[in-house]
């Protein structure tokens, strides 16, 4: 594992260097995001292994304890988008605006308050809710509330700032407290309760002293980067109906983001509650291990929001349409290395780890989750170009359709079938592929943009090839050796490929001027 993180992090250097190649005129914004973009794969690929270590050797112990844990944290995050109620995006949409009148602090203010406020509302309502429909508090997010709720407050603020500072261009140390913190608080919480005999209630206790951390962390480095002067006044809103423009945006954003959290986070949640933690926890243990191939992705989409508002803003479609392209491709070739690495490698990581033969059990989950998060790659930033348009009211249709498609897939596969957490699987690949062809297609009717090229197909043969030949070769006794050997036949292989077939250009983005500055903060 090592040598094949190494090696991840090589490519994600080369593979990410291509989607800043751009004119004179904006050398110096996209070399701010080239860094940018890259050292927050680092930090991701750090999180990566961190959550890979207590995947293979800590979790495992007791996939029961881990599988609560990962209830509670997706359970929290699906209730985020109604009490930020989507002012984390207003934040980036309308800052050109107000930051031009200096009233960004005090629209970051006033959104800060707001948070609280719904927080206040929401808490409320669902006490309400539960008190008039006694049997929902049978439920595993009843019995948890005491925890779940003050995640989704603190969650909910953290939220605010991340965004916020996104229009600073400043996104690798709130990848911090987004990727990593969130891992110490997993790997800490379990290592209380399980190594150290601390009882589950302190084991929570740690858990949720993690995320307050980060966000009293987001709240220095935003004041370190320009100092926050808090404004609570109205008045500059009001003029115009201003308000009434933010309060739309923020309306439509939030029913747009509820559907894509529910279409993300709600698989822990239907686990959790309609079949085992334990399940949960070899489900997460799979997720995790796989999801190291979108771990650029996140960066990239925050660093580029700004860049592709202002396109949209400015009508260069053509322009917008070669970012597409070519941030597609880093993503899915960078996405697909890994893939192959990972899918040929599985087998004999599982030989490692406690309980290893119920993973194994469970391959195909990995199989169909990959597949399903290469197509999300290789169709890039789809959704950002509608929501920063004036499309943007189309997300609530496709988002809502999303959160229904999947929670009606998760039921019918749980009631219906026997599958267990690899119906849930096939439920979230149909419902994430179905969602980014929608996309696809709505931006090609408005805008011509096409993030798919044949360079795709190529890379997805040369992919197939290599994981043939690696699964067909013959196995050491000693799986330790298989291990390493067989990803690194993938990665050679495709190297070689690439060579011939002029995929991707890894040699025009080997310069020494390039990589010196990723180690400029």
């Amino acid at each position: 594992m090592p040598f094949l993180c190494r090696s991840f992090i090589l490519w994600g250097f080369i593979l990410l260097t291509n989607i800043f190649f751009r004119t004179d005129s904006s050398k110096r914004i996209m070399s701010v995001v080239a860094r940018q973009g890259i050292k927050y794969s680092i930090i991701g690929y750090l999180g990566f292994l961190l959550g890979t270590f207590s995947a293979i050797f800590i979790f495992p112990y007791d996939m029961e304890f881990y599988g609560k844990l990962r209830y509670i944290l997706p359970t929290a995050e699906m209730i985020v988008p109604i009490v930020v109620f989507g002012l984390s995006f207003s934040n980036v949409k309308f800052f050109s605006k107000v930051n031009a009148d200096g009233r960004h602090h005090n629209m970051l203010s006033l959104s800060l308050l707001a948070v609280v406020v719904n927080f206040l509302i929401f808490t409320g309502g669902y006490f309400v809710v539960n008190l008039l429909f006694p049997q929902l508090q049978k439920t595993e997010l009843w019995e948890m509330k005491r925890l779940i709720l003050p995640m989704v407050l603190v969650l909910a603020l953290s939220s605010v700032f991340n965004k916020f500072l996104t229009n600073y261009k400043r996104i690798v140390v709130p990848n911090i407290f987004e990727n990593f913190i969130p891992k110490l608080a997993n790997l800490g919480a379990f290592c209380l309760f399980f190594f150290l005999g601390f009882a589950e209630k302190t084991a929570y206790g740690f858990f949720f002293l993690m995320f307050l951390m980060s966000l009293l962390g987001y709240g220095y480095y935003t004041n370190r980067l320009e100092k926050i002067k808090p404004d609570f006044g109205v008045n500059y809103f009001k003029k115009d109906n201003f308000y009434r423009e933010i309060f739309t945006y923020s309306l439509f954003g939030f029913l747009g983001n509820i559907g894509n959290y529910i279409a993300i986070r709600i698989d822990n949640f239907m686990i959790g509650e309609f079949i085992s933690f334990e399940e949960n926890g070899i489900y997460s243990n799979i997720f995790s291990i796989i999801s190291i191939i979108v771990v650029p992705q996140m960066g990239l989409f925050n660093i580029s929001a700004p860049i592709i508002n202002k396109v949209l803003i400015t009508g260069d479609y053509r322009e917008l349409d070669r970012f597409h392209k070519k941030t597609s491709l880093s993503l899915f070739f960078l996405g697909l290395v890994l893939f192959c690495c990972i899918v040929v490698g599985f087998p004999y990581l599982a030989d490692f780890m406690k309980n290893g033969e119920d993973l194994r059990s469970s391959e195909p989950v990995l199989w169909i989750l990959g597949f399903a998060m290469l197509f999300d790659l290789a169709t890039g930033f789809n959704g950002h170009i509608i929501s920063l348009s004036r499309y943007y009211k189309f997300n609530i249709v496709v988002m809502l359709i999303l959160a229904v498609l999947t929670i009606s897939l998760n039921m019918i596969f749980l009631k219906k079938t026997n599958l267990g957490i690899l119906g849930i699987a096939i439920a979230y690949a149909i419902s994430l592929s179905l969602f980014n062809i929608i996309k696809i297609v709505f931006n090609y009717w408005k805008f011509k943009v096409f993030p798919l090229g044949i360079e795709m197909i190529y890379a997805m043969i040369l992919g197939c090839l290599s994981i043939n030949v690696a699964i067909f070769l013959p196995d050491f006794k000693l799986n330790i050796i298989n291990l390493f050997y067989k990803p690194a036949v993938v990665l050679i292989l495709l190297f070689i490929g690439n060579h011939f077939l002029k995929i991707y250009p890894l040699d025009k983005y080997l310069n020494k001027s390039f990589i010196k500055s990723l180690f400029r903060f």
